[in-house]
């Protein structure tokens, strides 16, 4: 084993080489060196404003829904890796990954039945628009090659995503000329509104000779801006959608595995997809990899095309490592009271953000599950309030003018009041 590097060191070479997400090449802002994390907590490698612990309340970007290092998921890498890290996925199969796709089936809405298994949230969106085009191309109808969505979204950061994200004042703006031109409605309402659903099923019914699909993040919108709206517009779109022969797509990459109060968001609307995309807290926030499933109705018509396969297949889709472990996170969720746990939290940042409505700056509160969002009236200093946030003896991520938090469900009441303090002092600051 090499020599460690001292913190110093580390941030040296991390300064030279290392490129972090939504930030420029050499960074203008010094990371923070974790040396390891358990339960809720990230031990940094030397104290930052005097902590030398943070508790986490990203779930490290909401992934890491049982904390860190946690001993049954520790075991199932263990486990697997002792009897294969990775094996090609091309005309071969494993049990982790049959394993996994069978109990994706079983928890989701029915009728999903089918599971393509990919390395990221991103590629899992890129899966379903890939499936929903060649869809219609294979049952005869190819001029159907748009989607529908609403603005305020967030899908990813790869190529086709990104032109269902908001093509205004969102992070791929930057694109909006050469990403392909989609149908997007005005952003959801807070609350129903019939007005607003009219709308909806107008441009589904204008559109539908050209629509592939129509793609949302049920309930609550995640990187696009952390707002929550009536599930009763799922409801809408499904109806919509039904009447007007387009397929429908939910993005449950933020919102799946019980981050609402619900397993899967669609839950909340009582209706299910023809497509649904996970990720995230598939593994427990262990290792990348996500899902794209689909109704028979989606497989078969692909099949039945003149290209009859879905041309799609990562280099490490199924990966055993990440299927072994995924599965035991899913056990892990379903052996306990998980909707207890999100309750509790929930009722924890009820109380804990409601100070923050108080102070100048601040437009709106909200909480919903193991979501909370302090939105402010101007741009976030994100260096101002994320010192303020470790100062309080918390990591958060605010960025545009959204200081928010998803912990961990195993998060305790000490630690959740402890994040509401973190999160008042970052709206103060920022």
């Amino acid at each position: 084993m090499p020599e460690p590097l001292s913190p110093g060191e580390l941030l040296a070479l991390d300064r030279e080489h290392v490129w972090h997400p939504y930030g420029p090449m050499p960074g203008r802002a010094e990371p923070l060196v974790v040396a390891s994390a358990s339960g809720v907590r990230l031990r940094l490698a030397e104290p930052v404003h005097g902590r030398r612990e943070l508790v986490d309340g990203m779930s490290s970007w909401w992934s890491a829904v049982h904390g860190y290092n946690h001993p049954v998921l520790n075991e199932a890498v263990r486990g697997q890796l002792d009897r294969m890290s990775h094996v090609m996925f091309g005309g071969l199969t494993h049990e982790p990954a049959v394993r996994l796709a069978s109990r994706l089936v079983e928890i989701t809405p029915e009728p999903l039945r089918h599971v393509f298994l990919s390395d990221s949230g991103s590629v899992a969106v890129e899966v379903a628009m890939k499936m929903c085009l060649q869809y219609w191309r294979s049952v005869g109808r190819p001029g159907k090659r748009r989607l529908l969505t609403w603005r305020g979204g967030y899908h990813g950061d790869t190529w086709q995503p990104m032109s269902v994200c908001d093509p205004e004042g969102g992070m791929h703006e930057l694109w909006s000329g050469a990403l392909s031109r989609q149908v997007f409605a005005g952003p959801p309402p807070a609350a129903y509104e019939e007005g607003y659903a009219e709308e909806l099923r107008a441009l589904v019914a204008r559109h539908a000779d050209e629509l592939a699909a129509v793609i949302v993040e049920p309930v609550v919108q995640g990187a696009g801006g952390m707002r929550f709206h009536s599930p009763g517009y799922l409801r809408v779109l499904r109806e919509a959608c039904d009447e007007h022969d387009v397929l429908l797509v939910f993005d449950e990459i933020a919102t799946g595995f019980g981050r609402t109060g619900a397993l899967f968001a669609a839950e909340l609307a009582a209706v299910s997809p023809d497509v649904m995309c996970l990720g995230k807290a598939l593994t427990g926030g262990y290792l990348s990899m996500a899902a794209t499933l689909c109704v028979p109705r989606v497989a078969d018509g692909i099949s039945r095309g003149e290209v009859p396969v879905l041309a799609h297949g990562p280099t490490f889709m199924g990966n055993p490592l990440a299927a072994a472990v995924a599965c035991a996170s899913i056990d892990l969720l379903l052996g306990r009271d998980w909707q207890g746990e999100v309750k509790r939290i929930e009722a924890a940042l009820a109380e804990g953000l409601a100070p923050a409505g108080e102070l100048p700056g601040v437009r709106e509160v909200r909480v919903l599950g193991a979501v909370g969002v302090v939105q402010l009236d101007h741009p976030v200093d994100m260096a101002a309030a994320t010192a303020a946030a470790v100062r309080e003896g918390v990591w958060l991520r605010p960025f545009r003018d959204l200081v928010y938090v998803m912990p961990p469900y195993v998060t305790d009441e000490e630690d959740l009041a402890r994040i509401g303090r973190a999160v008042c002092a970052a709206a103060r600051e920022g």
